[in-house]
């Protein structure tokens, strides 16, 4: 009889992770129970708590596949999280795991939009409740910052090479805050650019191909 400790399990059952490893979800019906619960944390942006959920309590993502599939969803259309919902999803469970992330983000916050809706068109006028709304506007910024700088250490294992994606982050907040450019222009300057890099400094040697 092996004498060693026991395996440790993840939150939601299953064998845990380690730092470097990620566990895959159980089923849909899961999925859906997580993704409910962090689009109820997720006032104020459900991004940085779609990141503690997905990557550090759950660890069905590493921190670079989150960024990467942050990413992509970033450049489709419609909003991010919805975009990383269906993606993840679908490549666990397929359409099934789809729908089931897409209705656990979506059915309970809709519920609580409706009935906030209904309170703010009795209370809006208040002074009180306008602060508040402003408030919340700080808190969602720094919830957003705190994300990045979290993730941002997976920028010292892309190679790409860190000081490009220093300088395409650098450039894509020039463009957005200070020179006001719309979406799709700072997508259809930056995006090229980004994979023009990319296959510079992934193509093989020349040695290699021969």
């Amino acid at each position: 009889m092996n004498s060693g400790s026991a395996i440790p399990q993840a939150p939601g059952g299953g064998q845990a992770a380690t730092p470097e490893q990620t566990v895959a979800p159980r089923s849909p019906a899961q999925m859906f129970l997580v993704f409910t619960r962090l689009a109820l944390q997720g006032f104020g942006g459900v991004i940085p708590v779609a990141q503690r959920e997905l990557v550090e309590r759950q660890r069905w993502m590493s921190r670079t596949e989150f960024v990467e599939t942050l990413s992509l969803g970033q450049i489709l259309p419609g909003p991010n999280i919805v975009n990383v919902a269906l993606m993840f999803g679908d490549r666990h469970f397929g359409w099934r795991g789809a729908l089931a992330a897409m209705a656990g983000l979506m059915l309970a916050p809709l519920a609580v939009v409706l009935a906030l809706t209904v309170l703010a068109r009795q209370a809006g006028h208040l002074p009180e409740v306008a602060g508040a709304l402003r408030g919340m506007a700080g808190v969602a910024a720094g919830l957003i910052a705190s994300t990045a700088w979290k993730l941002a250490g997976t920028l010292q294992r892309n190679r790409m090479g860190l000081p490009a994606c220093i300088l395409l982050a650098l450039g894509t907040v020039l463009a957005i805050g200070v020179l006001r450019w719309p979406m799709w222009m700072v997508l259809a300057a930056g995006v090229p650019m980004g994979w023009l890099w990319a296959w510079w400094k992934l193509k093989p040697a020349p040695e290699a191909v021969r």
